[in-house]
């Protein structure tokens, strides 16, 4: 995730952290493997969306940064006030599915779950076909594993 300040592109980690958040995805419903499926279509065209605004995002950040005058500053600037408040509609749309974009780049994203009684991600990447991977709530994308262990021990 990039957080954007006064003309200067801010790395952070690629997680939503505000409370607000965290409280939110208790209230969300729970996919299973089929339900996060079935919604792909929807998830892909969203998340495309958010990759390639932020993309547009960071272009025009570096143009305001190398922006020769302040007539040009100005123009860059407005443009990635659009594009930003274009992004955060996309996100938005995401979280009211239920889904939380864990990364703007690579167009990652977690849907919440459960499995032996306890709370996990579905985790797919803009790209994959299918929701084939899982982890658990701390794990990450490090932690990914194969969704049919899921399958076999439930």
């Amino acid at each position: 995730m990039q957080l954007w300040q006064k003309g200067s592109v801010v790395m952070a980690a690629g997680q939503f952290s505000p409370s607000h958040t965290r409280r939110a995805a208790r209230l969300r419903p729970r996919f299973t493997v089929d339900q996060a499926n079935s919604a792909l279509p929807l998830v892909r065209r969203i998340v495309r969306d958010i990759v390639n605004s932020h993309e547009q995002a960071a272009q025009l950040q570096a143009k305001l940064d190398e922006a020769p005058t302040s007539r040009d500053a100005a123009a860059a600037q407005s443009q990635l006030e659009v594009t930003l408040r274009r992004l955060e509609e996309y996100v938005d749309e995401l979280r009211e599915l239920g889904i939380e974009l864990k990364d703007y780049q690579t167009g990652l994203v977690d849907f919440p779950s459960r499995h032996l009684g306890r709370d996990i991600w579905l985790c797919w990447k803009l790209g994959e076909e299918k929701v084939e991977y899982w982890h658990e709530l701390h794990a990450g994308f490090a932690g990914r594993q194969p969704v049919s262990a899921l399958r076999d021990s439930a």
